[in-house]
């Protein structure tokens, strides 16, 4: 059984015919980098479509609170550890907690034990919102992969990991 051919393999076609004879270049290599960056690509596009036109809770807003919920010290942290986790400047985390404050879904108090820390803490609200927003994506991403059986997820993240491990070390 073939398997149906892709975007990708059209690509990495037109690359292959260019560098026909060049062992420089591994059609696997790019085949798998650019499904990959694809499959990033169409579960950022889901991300953004589930948040757009809710000006009262942005992805922005999810993404900052879900930092706070899984970084490595969860339900409290400072901005600079939460603009580390999110990836953003510690300018955009400020407004990002600004109008999560605003929306009474995070707390921002001095740190009793060092005045000059101030720690970011989810209230219940907060723990709602994240709560509802994390299973709706979880349901996005299930959706995103559905083409793959439970074994073959599986494999994938075996795959995956062992690159992964290998980038690591």
């Amino acid at each position: 059984m073939t398997e149906e051919r892709d975007a990708v393999d059209t690509h990495v076609a037109r690359w292959a015919a260019f560098w026909k004879d060049d062992p420089r270049f591994a059609p696997e290599i790019e085949g798998a980098l650019v499904r990959m960056y694809d499959i990033q690509k169409w579960a950022r596009r889901a991300d953004a479509a589930a948040f757009a036109g809710n000006e009262d809770f942005t992805l922005e807003d999810y993404k900052t609170l879900h930092a706070l919920m899984v970084q490595p010290y969860p339900t409290e942290a400072t901005p600079a550890q939460l603009a580390d986790a999110a990836h953003v400047t510690r300018a955009a985390m400020t407004s990002r907690l600004d109008r999560l404050v605003a929306a009474g879904l995070v707390t921002r108090e001095v740190d009793p034990t060092d005045r000059r820390r101030v720690l970011v803490r989810p209230t219940a609200k907060g723990r709602e919102a994240w709560d509802k927003h994390i299973f709706e994506g979880m349901e996005r991403d299930r959706q995103l992969l559905s083409a793959l059986t439970h074994d073959e997820l599986v494999q994938l993240n075996g795959l995956l990991r062992k690159v992964v491990r290998s980038l690591e070390s």
